[in-house]
């Protein structure tokens, strides 16, 4: 199995900083972490993408992003993960103590530095590993995956004032949307409550397409464009990557913008699904 990733990020049109960031390693057995497009043979440790969006302002929510990822890339050593693969609940708790391990960093800069009192991120991580993709999150970050058989699935629930409310049935999706609440966050790591990340697993088919992405792309670009998009450019992850980006600045630009893909191709590269016995056959994708 062969993945390509790639991702991209842009202040916007409204902002003077920006306070998104992301990581990518195609190869945990042997990271590179300055590798931004690559396609790789998926190996024994997979490889990770995961995206950050500062919260703060003037109180570092840049610093808090960045320490996120730069804490990813230490816990994530080919030692550590080795020892996390052998099973999926290790890697679900190595997981969890990774998000800790970053959050300690930021807390620790926070009591440091009392100017950064409330400064916080969001962060969402996809490590694609044995077959299948390992999803955490705190916030309102997302990750989505596309298959040209299923179309667009949102794999993550925001952790947010507005999805309590639609969870209550106060809301429908549609007005969360665009409530002007609906940057409120509920879980995150810094100055919030609680850093634990939510867990999923999904198994992985052949021509899927994981997106994630900050609220500068999903907050403003509805997912039945981000889905028409990727169906679109959904032969070519760079090309689809910057016309996501695009997309949002079409929209307004009125926040900073990240987007990480990993499509899953064959061991030659993309081939197209229309010519594949496996899109014969629908699946229901299992999670858990």
């Amino acid at each position: 199995m062969n993945i390509n990733i790639c991702a991209k990020t842009d202040a916007g049109k409204e902002r003077d900083q920006n306070e998104d960031a992301f990581i990518l390693c195609p190869n945990l057995a042997f990271p590179d972490w300055g590798k931004s497009e690559a396609t790789v043979e998926l190996g024994p440790y997979g490889c990770l993408l995961a995206i950050a969006d500062g919260m703060g302002g003037a109180n570092a929510g840049e610093v808090a992003a960045s320490m996120a990822m730069e804490s990813l890339k230490t816990f994530f050593s080919p030692a550590s993960v080795a020892a996390a693969v052998v099973s999926e609940d290790l890697i679900k708790k190595f997981l969890v103590a990774a998000f800790e391990y970053a959050n300690d960093a930021i807390n620790k800069h926070i009591s440091d530095h009392p100017e950064t009192l409330g400064m916080g991120t969001t962060i969402v991580v996809c490590w694609i590993v044995n077959g299948k993709a390992f999803v955490a999150w705190c916030g309102d970050s997302r990750c989505y995956v596309y298959n040209p058989n299923m179309g667009l699935q949102t794999l993550t629930k925001d952790h947010s004032y507005v999805q309590e409310l639609v969870d209550k049935g106060d809301l429908t999706e549609q007005e969360a949307f665009s409530h002007p609440d609906n940057n409120i966050i509920t879980r995150g790591l810094g100055d919030f409550d609680t850093s634990h990340p939510d867990i999923k697993s999904f198994d992985i088919h052949p021509y899927d397409l994981f997106l994630l992405c900050s609220d500068g792309l999903c907050g403003y670009c509805e997912n039945q464009a981000i889905e028409k998009m990727i169906k679109t450019y959904h032969d070519n992850t760079n090309a689809c990557c910057e016309a996501l980006l695009n997309m949002a600045l079409d929209a307004g630009g009125f926040d900073n913008i990240c987007i990480a893909l990993a499509s899953v191709t064959d061991d030659e590269g993309f081939a197209s699904p229309t010519h594949a016995p496996f899109f014969k056959r629908l699946f229901k994708r299992p999670s858990s």
